[in-house]
C-alpha cells in the first residue's frame, strides 16, 4: 500500500510542478521581476514546500537527524539536478545563457553552507531564548543576503532570456491563481511523497541521516527537478537556475526554523556529525556551479564545457557513499 501511495504522490507532484514552472514563466515574462528573481524567490519557495512539512514532522517525532538530513540532502540533490540537466542538454549550454546575477545567490549559498558546516562541527550548545546562537547567526546572514540580492537584481537589466515565450496565451491573473493552486498541490502531494518514502525507508532499516540525506531528500526535490526541466524546455534558463539556487537558500531558512520548534536543545548540536559531510559537500559542489558561471566563453573550451557538471555528479555520489558508510 505504501508503494502505491508513493507512486501516486510522485505523479501528482510531477503534474503540479509542470504547471508551477509554466505559470512561473508567465510571471517572469509579464512582470518586472524577470526569470532570475521569480525563480530564486517564488518558484524556489513553492517547490521547497515539501521540505517544510517533512522537517517539521521529523521534529514532531523527535528525529532531528531526519530533519537536518532532509534539508541538507535536498540542497545536495538540487545541485545534482542542475548539473545533470546541463549534461543532458549539452547544446543549450544553460550556464552560458544565464545571468551573472546568479553569482550573488551562489556566494550567499556558499557562505550559509560554510556556516552550517562550522555549526555542525563545533556543535556549540549556546542559545538565546531557546534558539541556538548558530541559528541566529544564520538567519541574520540569510536576511541581509536576501535583502542585498533583491536590491542588486532590481537594479540590474541583465536578466533576459533568449527565445520566444511559449506561454504568451496565459494571462497574468490566470498565472497567479494557477501558481497558488499548484503550490498547494505541491505541498500536499510532496508531503505524502516524503511520508511514504520515510515508511519505505523504515522497512529497509537504513539510518535516519542517510534516509534524510538521500531517499527523502530526493523525494522532496522532485518538484525542483520537474520545474527545472520545464523551465529549460521553455528556454527560460534564468528561471531554471534561479529555482535551484533559490531553493537551496530557502532550505537553509527551513533548517533555521527547525531550531525554533526543537525544544530539547539547539538542533545543530543534537544531530550526528555525519551531517557536516553533507554541508561540506554542498559548499564544494557550489564551487563547480560558480566556475560554470564564471568560466571564459572560449571556443577552445567548447568541447569540455560540460566537465564541471560531470565532476559535480561524481562528487555527489562519493559524498552520498561516505554518508552511507559513516
Amino acid at each position: 500500500m505504501v508503494f502505491i501511495l508513493f507512486f501516486f504522490a510522485a505523479l501528482f507532484t510531477v503534474l503540479a510542478a509542470v504547471k508551477l514552472s509554466t505559470y512561473a514563466d508567465v510571471l517572469s515574462e509579464r512582470t518586472a521581476l524577470g526569470g532570475m528573481l521569480v525563480g530564486t524567490l517564488f518558484l524556489a519557495g513553492a517547490t521547497s514546500l515539501p521540505e517544510v512539512t517533512t522537517s517539521l514532522v521529523a521534529i514532531g517525532i523527535n528525529n532531528p537527524d531526519l530533519a537536518i538530513g532532509n534539508v541538507l540532502g535536498s540542497n545536495l540533490f538540487n545541485l545534482l539536478i542542475i548539473a545533470s540537466f546541463d549534461l543532458y542538454f549539452r547544446k543549450q549550454q544553460i550556464f552560458k545563457a544565464a545571468s551573472k546575477n546568479h553569482l550573488y545567490t551562489i556566494y550567499l549559498g556558499m557562505l550559509l553552507s560554510l556556516l552550517v558546516f562550522l555549526a555542525l562541527t563545533l556543535q556549540l550548545p549556546y542559545s538565546f531564548f531557546g534558539v541556538g546562537l548558530d541559528a541566529l547567526v544564520l538567519v541574520s546572514v540569510y536576511a541581509l543576503g536576501m535583502f542585498l540580492l533583491s536590491k542588486k537584481v532590481q537594479n540590474s537589466e541583465e536578466d533576459h532570456d533568449d527565445g520566444v515565450s511559449q506561454t504568451s496565451a496565459i494571462s497574468l491573473k490566470k498565472a497567479i491563481i494557477g501558481f497558488v493552486i499548484a503550490s498547494i498541490t505541491i505541498l500536499i502531494s510532496g508531503s505524502l511523497l516524503s511520508i511514504s518514502g520515510d515508511q519505505i525507508a523504515t522497512v529497509t532499516g537504513l539510518g535516519s541521516t542517510f534516509v534524510g540525506s538521500f531517499l527523502i531528500a530526493a523525494s522532496t526535490s522532485l518538484p525542483e527537478a520537474v520545474a527545472v526541466l520545464i523551465a529549460i524546455q521553455l528556454r527560460n534558463y534564468n528561471l531554471a537556475i534561479g529555482s535551484i539556487l533559490g531553493s537551496n537558500l530557502f532550505n537553509i531558512l527551513i533548517l533555521i526554523s527547525t531550531d525554533i520548534f526543537y525544544r530539547p536543545a539547539t538542533i545543530l548540536s543534537s544531530v550526528s556529525p555525519v551531517n557536516s559531510i553533507t554541508a561540506l559537500a554542498i559548499f564544494v559542489l557550489n564551487l563547480f556551479v560558480l566556475y560554470s558561471l564564471l568560466r571564459i566563453k572560449s571556443t577552445k573550451l567548447h568541447t569540455v564545457y560540460w566537465l564541471p557538471s560531470a565532476i559535480l555528479v561524481v562528487i555527489y555520489f562519493i559524498s552520498s557513499f561516505l554518508i552511507f558508510i559513516y
